[in-house]
């Protein structure tokens, strides 16, 4: 997987990654928040979720140390990373900054 998501983060656009655990209450608020920000931004950048309980060294790579984490990549470059819930227009903005 390790090499996979630094293939995933290499995009010539962004890559909003969201850290979650299956059992975090919070996780699940993001997870809906990030829907509509998929339709907002359609296919200017991808949303893609990484279980922290799976990938645990992933997380300790880029030090994740609570969920929901967000963190926005282009070119293998981290730009922006943020713990807790993000509303819809936040999120949105940021994306089409970073396109």
């Amino acid at each position: 997987m390790s090499q996979k998501f630094q293939e995933l983060i290499q995009s010539e656009r962004p890559v909003l990654i969201d850290f979650f655990a299956t059992w975090c209450q919070p996780c699940k608020v993001q997870s809906s928040v990030l829907h509509t920000v998929k339709e907002n931004i359609g296919e200017k950048a991808r949303i893609v979720k990484i279980d922290v309980d799976q990938f645990p060294q992933i997380a300790a790579q880029y030090g994740v140390r609570g969920v929901p984490t967000l963190a926005i990549f282009k070119k293998g470059q981290l730009l922006w990373k943020e713990s807790g819930v993000h509303d819809v227009n936040t999120l949105t903005s940021l994306l089409n900054q970073y396109a």
